[in-house]
């Protein structure tokens, strides 16, 4: 199954897809939601490179969640992901956290990679930058 031929059984992969360009600045105007044209509050600007996503899981219908370890030796558990790449109906993330003194999302250097065809939802969190590790 190749999601490059349009085969991939997920819809999810669509969306990130697009997300994925949006990150990438290839942009489309035919794109809403998820997928909208730009990332931002606005028009298309070097200010956001992110579109955090949650992915859920298609039997439980929670959120998944992984660990990571910052190079400071800090750990925890994250919902929130950064889509890096698409490959088949393999969807690689990087995995983000929220720092607590800021409320802002920082990059870990931690990857995961899910395959869509047992994601059951995905909900986008508001744009923003993100310093990639």
């Amino acid at each position: 199954m190749n999601c490059s031929d349009n085969n991939c059984s997920s819809c999810i992969f669509d969306i990130l897809k697009k997300i994925l360009m949006l990150q990438q600045q290839n942009f489309d105007e035919n794109f809403v939601g998820c997928d909208k044209p730009f990332l931002g509050p606005s028009l298309p600007t070097l200010a956001y490179n992110t579109r955090p996503i949650q992915l859920f899981n298609g039997s439980t219908g929670t959120p998944w969640t992984f660990e990571y370890t910052l190079a400071d030796g800090t750990t925890g558990t994250s919902d929130v992901l950064r889509v890096e790449s698409l490959d088949d109906c393999c969807c690689t993330c990087r995995i983000l956290y929220l720092d607590p003194t800021t409320s802002t999302y920082l990059s870990t250097a931690e990857f995961v990679t899910i395959d869509l065809n047992y994601c059951g939802a995905i909900r986008c969190l508001t744009d923003t930058f993100i310093t990639l590790n």
